[in-house]
C-alpha cells in the first residue's frame, strides 16, 4: 500500500516552468527507495500516457515529447518525486499523475500504465500560448 499526493501545477505561459512533486506515505511493502515511480499526464479527450520514469537507481527515461525539457527526479529521504517541466508548451497541459507499481523491478521502470497500482489524485498543468 502507497499513498501518494501531486502537487505544484498551475497555469503557465508557453516557455514557463513549473515543478511538481509528489509524495509518499503510508508504505507497507518495503522502503520506499525500493519503488519503481512514474509521472503519467492525461489531457482533456485523450489517452492518458507516460511521462518519464525512474527506478531504485535513478535510471530514467522520457517520452519523446518531453526530452530535453522535463527532468524527473526522487529525494528518498523525504519519500518525494519531482518532475522538473521546462520550456512548456501548450500541447503539456493536462492533468498529471504520479504512480508507483506494487512489483519491484529490477531495470527500467515500465511504461505501461496498466502496470502501475498505486496513484495519485493528480495536479493540473494548463500552458497558454
Amino acid at each position: 500500500q502507497v499513498q501518494l499526493a501531486e502537487s505544484g501545477g498551475g497555469s503557465v505561459q508557453a516557455g514557463g516552468s513549473l515543478r511538481l512533486s509528489c509524495a509518499a506515505s503510508e508504505y507497507t511493502y518495503g522502503p520506499y527507495s525500493s519503488l519503481c515511480l512514474a509521472w503519467f499526464r492525461q489531457a482533456p479527450g485523450k489517452e492518458r500516457e507516460g511521462v518519464a520514469t525512474i527506478n531504485n537507481g535513478e535510471v530514467t527515461d522520457y517520452a519523446d515529447s518531453v526530452k530535453g525539457r522535463f527532468t524527473i527526479s526522487r529525494d528518498n529521504a523525504k519519500n518525494t518525486l519531482y518532475l522538473q517541466m521546462n520550456a512548456l508548451q501548450p500541447e503539456d497541459t493536462a492533468m498529471y499523475y504520479c504512480a508507483a507499481p506494487h512489483r519491484k523491478y529490477g531495470g527500467h521502470c515500465p511504461a505501461n500504465e496498466y502496470e502501475y497500482d498505486y496513484w495519485g489524485q493528480g495536479t493540473q498543468v494548463t500552458v497558454s500560448s
